[in-house]
């Protein structure tokens, strides 16, 4: 049956398992919006397209699926951008669908008119591409859900001229699954690996976001080898936090390049090695490197790794476990040696940001198991990154690389619808969350159990600290801010601002048991009342 292609749209993206959209409806897109309804999934009404852009992001992350964003033409994408670009930055599968006006050589003055759209959008995302047929939308959209399923997961960006999203077009064609399988191990690679590996006697592993694998299964092998093992901070829980022969996500600490510099062996696997994962320009190591990773760029990076393998990292993880025998008697990194490590940067980091430290840990007592957590850009989450236990993989999602201010409450919306029956929480600075406040209001609408938990320490005091370390006299670094809880109380949310760790952890508590979002709101002070 024939409907106006933006309502085929939909269908078809139901076709292909979205339940979910994020967006704004406009003059523009209204035509995608005639059949959301009909194709029966759930709409999303965000109060800013970054917001949209971010709760798409956070349902991906979340779900393991592709987040979906309608936005209009010209500013509402333009909004999207930066949400697109974390999105990019942290391989998450996001496609962005806009209309855009049919004709900008000839008119000039139209109403979201820009010079180049699509190019626009091209600069954060995987691609962008202008759809002028149904056809071709309808092959754009496939080849998306194809792509996130077969290659590095990152953002695209679909646009569709308005008078195409109006015309009448018959439905997409049946969904034609996606192969699972990316990249297979050759054996003589695996078998030159295990090879290494056997002959190593302190091997190191380090696991990056890119690592979905079964965890029982990559614990098997760090024991069978006798290996060591870091994580990114995306990687955390890919191996228990508690595990003896984990070190944890200290790679940004200084002195991990001085174990690096211990290893005979270490293999990367799923991870950059990016700036943002070392602060420094190499591991420290002086060994043979294997790199493992689904992005041929990241073979080839400045790291100079001496064996690479294009592979998906389950694939590869999974071959080598089973031709991994236990090759050694005792541990040689020690596990003695682990817990002093972990102790010294755990000192470090409380020293560098004092009065966080042991209000993670009072939340960590209290979080949920199954609880996940989203972040702001915020010193909060720069500690509790570090500090905090992780036992299950992709449960901590920050926005990692581009780092953009405004995620976590957004992106804690769209991962809250992705698992409406579990818990999830948001953690923000007082400065961050301003960015995207005004989607408190959507996660009342939808009658969310979400804990939003803002660090208030009254200024910019990462930027500030910066400042004083370039010897530069701090300037605009201190904001006005609100009552954060009556700004709460106002968009109809729950509103608390705990006095002691003891009532945070009952506030928190309470929070996931809610009807509606709850804004906790504390400040460094806390951490003086146990």
């Amino acid at each position: 049956m024939k409907k106006p292609l933006g309502a085929q749209i939909s269908y078809m993206l139901k076709d292909r398992g979205v339940d979910v959209i994020f967006g704004i409806p406009g003059v523009h897109n209204q035509e995608l919006y005639r059949g959301i309804e009909e194709a029966g999934i759930t709409h999303v009404l965000a109060r800013h397209e970054q917001g949209a852009g971010f709760m798409a992001d956070g349902y991906a992350r979340a779900s393991g699926k592709f987040g979906v964003a309608y936005v209009i033409t010209g500013p509402g994408l333009c909004n999207t951008m930066t949400a697109l670009g974390q999105a990019y930055s942290d391989s998450v599968p996001v496609l962005a669908i806009s209309s855009c006006l049919d004709e900008t050589v000839s008119k000039h003055g139209q109403l979201h008119q820009m010079l180049d759209q699509e190019m626009a959008a091209d600069t954060v995302c995987d691609w962008s591409y202008t759809a002028r047929s149904a056809q071709t939308a309808y092959q754009l959209v496939d080849r998306a859900v194809t792509e996130f399923e077969t290659s590095r997961p990152r953002p695209k960006h679909i646009q569709v001229p308005i008078k195409q999203l109006e015309s009448f077009a018959g439905p997409a064609p049946a969904p034609n699954h996606a192969p699972k399988t990316r990249f297979d191990v050759v054996p003589d690679e695996l078998e030159n690996i295990a090879r290494l590996l056997k002959s190593a006697q302190k091997p190191l592993f380090v696991f990056g976001g890119g690592v979905r694998a079964d965890q029982s299964m990559i614990v098997r092998l760090l024991e069978q080898s006798g290996a060591a093992s870091f994580t990114t901070y995306a990687g955390r829980g890919v191996v228990p936090s508690s595990h003896p022969q984990v070190f944890g996500a200290w790679l940004a600490r200084a002195t991990s390049a001085d174990v690096f510099a211990q290893a005979d062996l270490v293999i990367a696997v799923g991870t950059e090695l990016s700036e943002v994962d070392l602060w420094r320009d190499t591991l420290g190591h002086s060994c043979p490197m294997v790199r493992v990773d689904i992005d041929p760029e990241m073979l080839a990076d400045g790291m100079r790794a001496e064996h690479r393998i294009l592979c998906d990292a389950e694939q590869f993880l999974t071959a080598l476990s089973k031709v991994t025998e236990p090759w050694h008697e005792r541990f040689e990194w020690g596990t003695d040696t682990i817990k002093r490590a972990q102790e010294r940067w755990r000192f470090e980091t409380n020293a560098e940001r004092p009065n966080i430290v042991p209000v993670c840990d009072a939340l960590s007592e209290v979080l949920l198991a199954d609880a996940m957590v989203f972040s702001d850009m915020t010193q909060f989450a720069y500690v509790a990154k570090e500090v905090m236990p992780m036992e299950k993989a992709h449960h901590w999602h920050h926005p990692y690389g581009f780092g953009t201010l405004g995620y976590a409450l957004p992106a804690a919306i769209g991962g809250a619808m992705a698992r409406r029956d579990k818990p999830t929480i948001a953690i923000a600075g007082d400065y961050g969350f301003q960015y995207t406040v005004q989607e408190l209001g959507a996660a009342v609408e939808l009658g969310l159990s979400l804990p939003i938990i803002i660090w208030d320490n009254g200024k910019l005091k990462e930027i500030e600290e910066s400042m004083q370390r370039a010897q530069i006299a701090p300037n605009s670094v201190v904001a006005l801010n609100p009552d954060f809880c009556k700004l709460a109380d106002a968009y109809g949310a729950h509103a608390c601002a705990p006095n002691s760790l003891s009532s945070m952890q009952d506030a928190v508590k309470n929070a996931f048991k809610a009807d509606k979002p709850t804004v906790i709101y504390l400040t460094p002070e806390i951490a003086d009342h146990a």
